[in-house]
């Protein structure tokens, strides 16, 4: 009885419900020293602290309410919450593209579980097709849980099994590919796969949410439903990352695979395309493309499949006092590529300079990213660039640190010939290196100023 009512109370909280006659799934009212709550008694996480009541309220938040604020507490009604949501078959309508989703895990797939108070990839594909129904007036879809983990787990043995996945629909005959992938690392995956599916004739869209589908914030729905447009109807056939563009719900945005990033850690709006612009707006109803170049669709069913990945790969950011036997661990640990993430031009401190040239005597391949994210790595202006060039490392341009990382890790899957690795990370495969950044390419402004803060108050949110 206790385990059925009171689930995951315990000590003092779990007391409190008993004194009031209150359950866990009990409608209540809650009268506090802070106010009037009214709302739905949650399961506690087992984990936490015995002082605390959790509620989600009518508008499908959840609040902890501490127990030493509490006046009085009723129940209203009980009503046990089921969060399993069915999965439903999808419909097919004669005329709307083919697409293929592939579930992988992540926010875009998961719901709360009470147990441990975490989100947990739990919805299959053909459960999301029951969460959002509006996916039947885009496409045909077609589904298949490739893995049910969250981003931070995806790795080697994941890219590799996507490309070949891919490379298969491909060959079927498959209009285009969404793959839901929580957002943490979908930049990385995305520049795996661009590097592994090369030459597409179909668009592979890469598509997560930064917020779970339980909250009433949650950009799951119209993220799930701009990536089929985009994968269904455009005529974009590369890899790319597709998430809200604004934080309102007006439109997503492409970005292309190499070049995009995470760059905060809730907001809807957080992916940028890094030193260019997105290939395209995205609305349920329609692509438009504000790229000029970008790779188009084409009717065959071909693509070049090179899914090669080596594990012997790491980043070294580089920071001030930075001792070398930082570097030297990472060669007796046995690392054949290092790409370092270095201030400014591509600099690191000279003390690391007897460990780059031990490593580069031992064959370790080095390649120089920025931590400034935006910007050229030009190791020819000061005298450490130089340094550093003459003593191995070759600087890759503005590739992102973690496209470089994942570039050489596919570069060092093929090959170990120096100049060969040298001439991969050197030639773009979908620019992952650009001669140039448009002028609006680095756009970054600092709120506070007026002309900012009109700008942020009158024209656009």
């Amino acid at each position: 009885m206790i385990e059925d009512f009171f689930q995951g109370y315990k000590g003092a909280s779990l007391e409190v419900l008993k004194k009031y006659g209150v359950r866990v799934w009990g409608q209540v009212e809650v009268n506090t020293t802070r106010g009037l709550f009214s709302g739905t008694v949650l399961p506690r996480a087992e984990n936490d602290d015995d002082q605390h009541i959790v509620l989600k309220m009518n508008t499908g938040y959840n609040v902890g309410i501490n127990i030493a604020t509490l006046l009085s507490m009723k129940e209203t009604g009980y009503k046990k919450a089921q969060y399993k949501i069915l999965e439903k078959e999808f419909p097919f309508t004669a005329g709307l593209p083919r697409v293929k989703l592939f579930g992988t895990g992540g926010t875009i797939a998961s719901r709360l579980d009470y147990r441990t108070g975490a989100v947990i990839p739990a919805f299959s594909p053909g459960e999301l097709y029951g969460t959002v129904p509006e996916l039947a007036e885009i496409c045909n879809l077609e589904t298949e849980k490739i893995f049910a983990i969250f981003s931070e787990n995806m790795g080697p043995k994941q890219y590799i099994t996507l490309a070949q996945a891919i490379a298969r629909e491909v060959e079927s005959g498959i209009d285009g590919i969404v793959i839901g992938h929580g957002t943490d690392t979908i930049q990385h995956t995305a520049s795996a796969l661009t590097f592994m599916c090369q030459n597409l004739p179909v668009p592979v869209v890469l598509v997560g949410s930064q917020r779970s589908s339980d909250r009433p914030s949650s950009d799951a729905a119209l993220n799930l439903m701009y990536a089929m447009k985009a994968a269904g109807t455009s005529d974009i056939a590369e890899v790319m990352v597709c998430m809200f563009g604004p934080t309102s719900d007006e439109y997503g945005l492409l970005h292309k695979g190499t070049r995009v990033r995470k760059m905060h850690s809730s907001y809807r709006s957080t992916f940028r395309t890094i030193g260019d612009i997105p290939i395209a707006m995205v609305n349920r109803y329609k692509v438009t493309p504000i790229h000029k170049t970008y790779n188009k669709r084409r009717s065959d069913k071909s693509l070049r499949l090179l899914p090669y990945f080596s594990d012997e790969v790491t980043m070294l950011y580089y920071y001030p006092g930075i001792r070398p036997d930082t570097l030297d661990a990472l060669i007796d640990a046995g690392y054949r590529g290092v790409i370092f993430v270095g201030t400014g031009l591509g600099h690191v401190n000279k003390d690391l300079y007897p460990a780059i040239e031990r490593a580069h005597s031992k064959g370790v391949h080095m390649f120089m990213t920025l931590q400034t994210i935006w910007g050229y790595a030009n190791m020819f202006v000061y005298d450490t660039g130089r340094d550093l060039m003459a003593k191995g490392i070759v600087p890759v341009g503005n590739m992102l640190p973690e496209t470089a990382w994942v570039k050489l890790s596919w570069v060092l899957g093929q090959t170990n010939d120096p100049e060969e690795v040298k001439r991969l990370m050197l030639s773009p495969v979908n620019d992952e290196i650009t001669p140039r950044e448009p002028y609006s390419g680095y756009l970054v402004y600092q709120g506070g100023i007026p002309e900012v803060e009109t700008f942020v108050k009158e024209v656009h949110k």
